[in-house]
């Protein structure tokens, strides 16, 4: 960075700024469009839900979906704002670059967590003051809370996801396989669409998605707590512990941001420190939680209650245990998706060592990995649910998907660095920087490829907690005491049930297979005259291709999840209804931790290979910056300056 004149360094920060904004431009057109598709969702839901149930439970769903919404724009923006510093910070140092993400990905943790945590509690309030409600039908009210930001987080989580992954495969078959260029090469016109994607995708979609993860779980336990009188009679303080276990979780945070900095240090000299940087961030977390957890439970519980009249004794720490189950849980899903996915550890290096012979076999390897990776998370989560129910019933269950979600500040910020740093990565070649800014810029990114799949791990084992109390709280309201599966139409939804999963996965592909046939179109139509000089590479019209097939494709999944159980329940009676819902529950749980694991490890795998991982022959050719003079570099910056303008 010292060795270029001052004006070439002004050149080449004002090209990153323009690049930035169109990035950032692209994700708000996109958001703009999807969001105006949820609150006409919203409105439709609002007038159905009001008719069933009451104008408290409308007015939570409302409260939950705009929420959500704000979430996901919350994170979008600060991702937008930080991408093109930290590739700016790594020009001169790794530290610095890992810093800058981390900092932009805590903002979103932390001011998600604190809004979901605050608009909760603001809800609580105003119902309360201005209903005639009491804590168990008040709560169940607040139910329509988890509902809002789930429903609004369904329709993130797919468009953005269809979005992202059109642009990303479109952007790389397009450029590499024709003209030999890399996934960020500015001449491509996919490159930028591939770049919102991420911001779409695995920001917003990721933001919203835990937000709904996190409010079902609290409401949840807020409804459990209100059935017990033991509970109701101690006070407030038992009433609102459940939302405690969640703001005490942002302090922890923000402990864990002033201590990991001092305990792991990221220098240039040592990139395996990144990893061990991100994995340290979920440790102190985890460690600093847990004697938390207990203070909150000695002092808001009653030493000892019975969650239902004449039921069992159920002791204070009991739910502490319940709790520490799922934060413990959590941290071992972390490592194991860690395992996983990065390319420090022998399964990701095995699907790279496959590539010297075929591409195939790193298919077959990369699918048995995810096949593998669901064994410790399943055996975990079938060990938490099974000592939480015993010990407090699903008023455990809910607990320990609150304790899973304990450290979400922190799980939120590794997981927002990844594209942040991948955004990194883009901004520095599509600017033209030198080789050693790509190069740490891909460090970081292969980091936040695993700490993605560790976000994508904890959304998904949160979820399946969250999703048994609430499937716990439909069998106490439909009256159904057991589900038994020699009933025929219990089999018969457990049937269907389990075929849901595979039915949205399958929509979801193809639709990502068409808008990346649409966009690979596009662009080979462009190249010609772009290779030519005739023409500029066109942008927005790959955006608008990856824009509207997310937002038209997004519908028929988010129906199928919606309307099933309404389908069931109303059509063929309840037990079929449950069901669905449990085949449903123990279907998507492996199906989405094999599928996440296995598509981080193929790109870890990509970029183990592409850094030299299998010898100085497979080290990438970087179309320029290594065979080309300084001054034809400066020539590629300012045609790279024209082409964004």
């Amino acid at each position: 960075m010292t060795d270029m004149k001052d004006s070439d360094k002004a050149e080449i920060v004002a090209q990153m700024k323009i690049i930035s904004q169109t990035i950032a431009d692209g994700a708000l057109t996109f958001l703009i469009t999807e969001y105006a598709y949820c609150a006409a969702y919203m409105v439709v839901f609002s007038c159905i839900l009001i008719h069933f149930t009451d104008w408290e439970t409308t007015v939570s769903f409302v409260v939950g979906g705009i929420t959500s919404i704000l979430c996901g724009w919350i994170g979008m923006k600060i991702a937008v704002f930080t991408n093109v510093r930290t590739t700016h910070e790594c020009w001169a140092d790794l530290g610095k670059g890992f810093k800058v993400a981390i900092d932009g990905g805590c903002v979103m943790g932390l001011s998600l967590v604190s809004i979901g945590v605050l608009t909760l509690w603001l809800l609580i309030w105003a119902i309360s003051s201005h209903s005639p409600l009491k804590y168990a039908k008040l709560y169940e009210a607040i139910a329509g809370y988890g509902l809002g930001g789930s429903s609004i987080a369904l329709f993130g989580r797919v468009g953005g996801g269809i979005y992202t992954k059109a642009a990303d495969v479109g952007a790389d078959l397009s450029g590499k396989n024709d003209y030999g260029m890399d996934e960020d090469d500015f001449r491509n016109p996919a490159c930028i669409a591939d770049n919102v994607g991420d911001n779409v995708g695995d920001i917003a979609g990721m933001g919203a998605d835990l937000f709904g993860s996190f409010a079902e779980s609290t409401c949840a336990a807020l409804v459990l707590a209100a059935s017990s009188e033991d509970l109701r009679a101690h006070g407030w303080c038992a009433m609102m512990y459940p939302v405690l276990i969640s703001s005490v979780g942002i302090i922890i945070g923000m402990l864990t941001l002033m201590l990991y900095g001092q305990l792991y240090k990221v220098t240039t000299s040592d990139p395996s420190s990144v990893e061990k940087a991100l994995k340290g961030i979920l440790n102190i977390s985890t460690v600093l939680m847990t004697p938390t957890v207990v203070f909150l439970s000695l002092n808001c519980l009653p030493s000892s209650f019975q969650m239902v009249h004449d039921g069992p004794v159920v002791q204070w720490w009991f739910c502490c245990l319940s709790i520490m189950l799922g934060l413990w849980s959590g941290l071992l899903i972390g490592y194991v998706t860690e395992y996983y996915t990065s390319h420090s550890y022998t399964p990701v290096r095995e699907i790279a060592e496959t590539q010297k012979q075929s591409a195939a076999t790193g298919i077959i390897y990369g699918l048995a990995l995810g096949y593998l990776s669901c064994i410790v998370p399943v055996l975990a989560l079938g060990v938490t649910i099974l000592v939480a129910h015993s010990l407090c019933g699903m008023f455990g269950v809910a607990l320990s998907a609150l304790g899973m979600l304990g450290t979400m500040t922190m799980a939120l910020t590794i997981d927002a660095y990844g594209p942040i740093s991948d955004n990194a990565g883009g901004i520095a070649e599509m600017s033209g920087l030198p080789e050693h800014v790509r190069e740490r810029t891909d460090c970081l990114d292969a980091a936040g490829n695993t700490t993605a799949a560790i976000g994508k791990g904890f959304a998904i084992g949160s979820a399946a907690l969250v999703s048994l109390a609430l499937f716990g709280a439909f069998t106490v309201r439909a009256e159904i005491s057991d589900v038994d599966i020699l009933d025929p139409w219990v089999f018969t939804g457990l049937l269907f049930g389990a075929m849901m999963p595979y039915a949205f996965a399958a929509w979801t592909m193809k639709s990502v297979g068409e808008a990346a046939n649409d966009m690979v179109k596009e662009c080979l139509s462009q190249f010609p005259d772009i290779m030519s000089g005739k023409a500029k590479p066109d942008y927005h019209r790959c955006i608008k291709i990856s824009t509207d097939a997310s937002l038209r494709e997004m519908i028929k999944p988010g129906l199928l999840v919606i309307c099933s159980p309404l389908v069931a329940g109303l059509g063929f009676g309840k037990n079929a209804c449950a069901g669905l819902l449990s085949g449903a529950l123990v279907s998507s749980v492996q199906l989405a931790i094999s599928m996440s694991n296995s598509g981080g490890a193929w790109d870890n795998a990509k970029k183990y290979i592409t850094g030299g991982g299998l010898g100085p022959s497979s080290l990438r050719d970087r179309r320029h910056t290594r065979t080309l003079s300084l001054a034809t570099q400066w020539a590629i910056h300012s045609r790279t300056h024209q082409a964004l303008h």
